[in-house]
């Protein structure tokens, strides 16, 4: 169907940072497939780990156990918040049943959310994020939505008895790369707790090490009582997830949501060998140290007018048109980024470059913006 705005390219083989097309052209990957491909492109240790599990045991359902399954909720409640995993296929999915938990959790009650936020494209995920664009066309939408400006005042006044919860992306990536003030942050946690609401992070696309931490809350001083993570988690396969804290791991109950797909062994064996490499000090210290070089790099371009994000999540407005800059950094420097706005460009390269690929791609992004 006629529902994405594809480039006339085809991608047939990735390496690393590394892409190329079906007539032989090299690319140099600043997207790593819109933050998925955290690990790289066909990283090894990925590879090795799903042909292994291919080979023994790909499908089983959710009405019985699988060891790379469960090996990984325990993996991932313990690297987090300490409760209970609900395995998902994507970051929609995962935003779903955290939309579901804690309307169970707090029956009708209202989840706010932000202006500039990004969710998901199934109806409770799309009815989160407050976009016209984006919802109009597909109204009416779930009801008990409340959506407020990036504001803390505005943003503490529309939490109230009635709340269930506070939905919000510590840094908004579809909408820009916003990153959330640690004052807005803090405000969402008190006012949650004033009430008893829940708040839930979507770390879809700030998890799995790409703002310099694994998760991008611990980077902020504020522990949410769930998180929804996705795109990196997997490698590259599909596997989304909804991490809970204690407090909300036991609230749903046999038959209250499921999956066919999720959890299976072939993505959890991803999965695990996604997370042997960017649960890596050493790795993520580098995402930091790489994503200051980038962000310093980018604003020495004339055309550059500003710069913001954390680690290798990082955007760049330019004085020109942002789409336009996007075809020709991919058809005349061989150079993958996108533009989330007019005049907005966003990087998410993969976590495995090298200071050599952060200067390569500068050199290939200045003539187009200079």
């Amino acid at each position: 169907m006629n529902n994405y705005a594809r480039f006339p390219v085809e991608f047939v083989r990735g390496e690393g940072a590394r892409l190329w097309d079906s007539e032989g052209n090299e690319y140099l990957d600043f997207l790593a497939g819109i933050s998925v491909c955290n690990a790289g492109h066909c990283h090894p240790r990925v590879v090795a780990a799903v042909e292994a599990q291919a080979r023994a045991l790909m499908h089983v359902s959710n009405l019985y156990f699988n060891r790379p399954m469960v090996e990984l909720a325990e993996r991932l409640t313990g690297r987090s918040l300490g409760g209970r995993v609900y395995f998902a296929n994507s970051g929609a999915e995962a935003n779903e049943a955290a939309l579901k938990l804690v309307r169970k959790a707090r029956p009708r009650g209202e989840i706010v959310v932000l202006h500039g936020g990004f969710h998901g494209r199934t109806y409770g995920a799309l009815s989160a994020t407050f976009q016209e664009s984006k919802q109009a066309p597909f109204a009416p939408l779930v009801p008990g939505f409340v959506a407020v400006p990036r504001d803390p005042a505005a943003l503490d006044a529309a939490v109230h008895d009635g709340t269930a919860a506070v939905l919000l992306e510590p840094i908004q990536g579809e909408t820009g790369v916003n990153v959330l003030s640690p004052e807005l942050l803090a405000v969402a946690r008190a006012a949650c707790d004033r009430v008893g609401a829940a708040l839930l992070f979507d770390e879809v696309q700030t998890g799995m090490g790409r703002t310099g931490t694994l998760w991008a809350y611990e980077a902020t001083g504020v522990v949410p009582d769930a998180i929804t993570v996705a795109k990196a988690l997997g490698g590259g396969l599909p596997i989304g997830a909804l991490i809970s804290g204690e407090r909300l791991a036991d609230v749903l109950a046999p038959g209250d949501h499921g999956s066919t797909f999720a959890g299976g062994p072939v993505v959890a064996a991803a999965a695990h060998a996604a997370l042997d490499v960017l649960d890596d000090p050493a790795l993520l210290a580098r995402v930091r140290e790489l994503g200051t070089r980038l962000a310093e790099s980018l604003r020495e371009l004339p055309g550059v007018v500003a710069v913001r994000g954390r680690g290798l999540m990082i955007a760049a407005d330019v004085d020109r048109s942002a789409p336009d800059v996007v075809a020709r950094a991919l058809h005349e420097q061989r150079l993958v980024i996108n533009a989330t706005g007019p005049q907005t460009l966003r990087f998410l390269p993969p976590l495995v470059i090298e200071q050599r690929h952060v200067d390569d791609a500068i050199g290939r992004l200045a003539p187009l913006v200079s």
